[in-house]
């Protein structure tokens, strides 16, 4: 049994693990989820949101050891944290998310990517220091593949994501480098482009990648294919 600790990406909460909790915990695992702060029941103003708060609200929601399971831009926020306090993460798992490095941000990291497929679905704040989801991409660029009602469901609970953390370049060192770290890249994304998923990882032991195919929200798409996946990452 492993204790899990999934954090959710831009403008998402602690709601989008709804469907994966139970089927980790079908599979005999511990599971949890958090908000960061900003989102959901974390309401945090967003000029003071930035990248070191979210690490430190993910170890604050740490007991034992978990695995940590970061999905899109929470591969931030969870090297963030890996950086911080390497004791507490018995392994990092990057769900179709951004795999760091030092001294780039996420903003600089999507500029790499070959192709920009969500320069269309969001759009700035008034006041330029947050962005949101235009609704009218939402099926698209994030649940195409997910069951019905899954837009309906997203679109009650979606928020402003601040800007400053992903702008913010991350600090990477020894402490994360030893830490152990698994991939899983969604073949039909169409948020991160797949083959920057790959890229990101390139090098990266073959035993530690994996693959689902489906699109940028793997916890609606398939949560038991995510659920199996991710116990065999904690099974080694």
């Amino acid at each position: 049994m492993s204790d899990f600790l999934l954090v959710h990406g831009s403008c998402h909460g602690a709601w989008c693990w709804r469907d994966l909790i139970p089927a980790l915990e079908r599979l005999g695992h511990r599971a949890r989820a958090i908000d960061l702060p900003g989102h959901g029941d974390a309401p945090c103003p967003v000029e003071d949101i930035t990248l070191e708060a979210y690490g430190d609200a993910i170890l604050a929601a740490i007991d034992t050891p978990v695995m940590l399971v970061g999905h899109s831009m929470a591969g931030f926020a969870i090297s963030a944290a890996a950086e911080k306090a390497p004791e507490w993460i018995a392994r990092l798992v990057y769900l179709c998310a951004y795999a760091p490095r030092n001294g780039v941000s996420l903003v600089e990291m999507r500029r790499e990517a070959p192709r920009q497929p969500l320069l269309e679905a969001i759009e700035k704040t008034d006041d330029g220091l947050g962005f949101t989801f235009r609704d009218s991409h939402l099926l698209d660029a994030l649940y195409h593949d997910c069951p019905d009602g899954t837009v309906e469901y997203a679109r009650e609970r979606l928020c402003v994501q601040a800007i400053r953390p992903q702008a913010t370049p991350i600090r990477l060192g020894t402490n994360y480098a030893g830490v152990a770290k698994s991939y899983i890249r969604c073949s039909e994304d169409r948020a991160i482009p797949p083959e920057y998923q790959a890229s990101m990882t390139e090098g990266w032991p073959r035993g530690d990648l994996y693959e689902m195919p489906t699109g940028h929200s793997p916890f609606f798409a398939d949560p038991e294919g995510l659920a199996r996946r991710l116990d065999r990452i904690a099974r080694g």
